[in-house]
């Protein structure tokens, strides 16, 4: 059974007004939507920091927040900033403390607290992914998945690595996934014999990359169900996507990062592999056999000739 794309993500805040600026997405010119993104992406900020430094960080003029209020239904931000403080309040977890511990430039910090505190943020990023809503989502994508004759995986630029990945280790089970990914341009052309019992997995987070959205569009044209593991309920991919499983990218490094969308990865591949253990077996040992011929691996340094 499929899930709305655009249903709850698991961060804060879960309430009527994040259900409505995502409803309402769509509809708001590309200023107001860069407002109101940054709104659902820094919840805690929107309660702590002035207007003016959140629309800074949004890279907005004070206006467009003002604006984006009202076609809210608020008669100013005002309102805006009051609601999520209240709703911080409600949580009751410190969370605000947190937040304002979290100075904007880590002024002072050795390599250790850098590399700490990117550490501790990915830990806190792969738990958000446990609640029970996503894992829903996990095994709703898992069957998906399961049930196609064919997945076509697709990731360009930095998603690449998490799309080559789904469709390694699931080429270790068998011959289900064709990558998009080929010289001279040629990825998309196997999507030239794709018949609508099969799928599209689909990896893309902000900023989204033009081919990949063009591509899971064509797919959606063939009949095909697209699947995607994105960054959020506003993505490009959200409103075309059949199934959709959304992962934290923020990262206290300059970078954004992909380790959550690779866990995700992981335990998709797991699960669809669990579906049929015994077989799985099967494939593996089969790989295991030919890596060993070949000699693809070593516990040992090569010896000199």
């Amino acid at each position: 059974m499929s899930q709305s794309p655009k249903s709850k993500s698991p961060t804060p805040p879960s309430d009527q007004l994040r259900e409505q600026i995502i409803a309402q997405f769509d509809t708001l010119s590309a200023q107001l939507q860069q407002a109101a993104r940054y709104l659902l992406e820094h919840p805690e900020e929107v309660a702590l920091v002035s207007m003016r430094e959140v629309a800074r960080h949004a890279a907005v003029q004070p206006a467009t927040m003002t604006r984006l209020a009202k076609v809210l239904g608020f008669q100013g931000y005002n309102d805006i900033r009051t609601h999520y403080a209240q709703t911080l309040r409600r949580r009751g977890d410190g969370f605000a403390d947190k937040v304002r511990q979290q100075s904007p430039a880590a002024t002072g910090a050795t390599e250790s607290d850098i590399a700490q505190q990117m550490l501790q943020g990915l830990s806190a990023q792969i738990a958000s992914l446990c609640v029970p809503e996503t894992l829903a989502r996990f095994s709703a994508m898992a069957n998906r998945l399961a049930a196609a004759k064919k997945i076509y995986v697709l990731g360009l630029r930095s998603s690449h690595v998490v799309a080559w990945h789904f469709h390694y280790v699931m080429s270790l089970l068998g011959e289900r996934t064709v990558h998009l990914d080929g010289p001279a341009g040629t990825g998309g052309d196997a999507l030239m014999r794709a018949k609508p019992d099969e799928v599209m997995l689909i990896v893309s987070i902000k900023p989204y990359t033009v081919d990949s959205l063009a591509m899971a569009q064509l797919a959606k044209s063939k009949g095909l169900a697209v699947l995607s593991i994105t960054d959020s309920e506003v993505s490009p991919l959200a409103g075309i996507s059949e199934q959709a499983i959304y992962c934290p990218t923020e990262s206290k490094s300059f970078f954004h990062t992909l380790t959550p969308a690779l866990a995700i990865s992981e335990v998709l591949c797991t699960l669809l592999a669990e579906r049929n253990r015994p077989t799985a077996l099967d494939a593996l040992q089969n790989a295991d056999d030919h890596h060993l011929q070949l000699k693809t691996y070593s516990n040992t340094l090569p010896r000199r000739k």
